[in-house]
């Protein structure tokens, strides 16, 4: 009897078991959010102090809602960076499902934000209340990456709680693998949200080569 397992519960610990999925603890295995970063203009780096404005005076009316993160942080970031614009466009809750090897498991769920290329997933992006860690997401946007077309060997993904973001790279194979990236926190000195959009803009880069 084939197991129904829901990716919003799924965790490390299952997709080792099911997978095999290892972590890559060497620093040439993911590259790409250091290396090339394209510039920003003078006037994405003003929209983006307004969006870390925005986002530190709501702080202080919690709560602060995945609805609310989504709003007034990811969803302005995906705009300044033109990924509403072709070659881009996003989905929005798209239902993936993926069947484990040994086929007697399917994990089902829902992306928050797939933003893509064509049919190339160019970043799976899960976001999270600003009370969780992006840590609390790992879990689940691995499982939907696993989920990828199986002609796309590497998928990247990207969790955020509105303040803090992080990157994934996913190298499909036998067994698969991922690293991350550092955390980039909106709190910290300076704006973390330009290295971030300058991450998927460079993301993005990779994904019109791949064409």
């Amino acid at each position: 009897m084939v197991q129904t397992l829901q990716a919003e519960n799924i965790t490390l610990e299952k997709l080792i078991s099911l997978y095999g999925l290892q972590l890559v603890d060497s620093e040439e295995f993911f590259r790409e959010w250091q290396d090339e970063l394209p510039e920003l203009t003078e006037q994405e780096k003003q929209l983006l102090d307004q969006v870390k404005a925005g986002y530190i005076n709501l702080r202080n009316y919690p709560p602060l809602l995945e609805n609310t993160v989504n709003t007034i942080v990811l969803s302005p970031l995906l705009f300044i960076g033109k990924f509403y614009l072709p070659p881009f466009h996003i989905k929005l809750e798209k239902s993936v499902e993926i069947e484990t090897i040994d086929k007697l498991s399917i994990i089902k769920g829902r992306i928050d934000f797939l933003l893509l290329n064509q049919k190339f997933w160019v970043t799976v992006i899960e976001s999270k209340q600003v009370a969780y860690s992006v840590e609390a997401g790992l879990d689940q946007i691995l499982a939907y990456m696993l989920a990828a077309p199986q002609s796309q060997e590497e998928v990247f993904g990207m969790i955020t709680s509105g303040g803090s973001f992080m990157f994934i790279k996913l190298v499909k194979g036998n067994p698969p693998r991922y690293a991350t990236s550092d955390i980039f926190d909106v709190r910290n000195r300076g704006n973390e949200l330009y290295n971030v959009l300058r991450i998927l803009k460079r993301i993005s880069q990779l994904a019109r080569s791949e064409q």
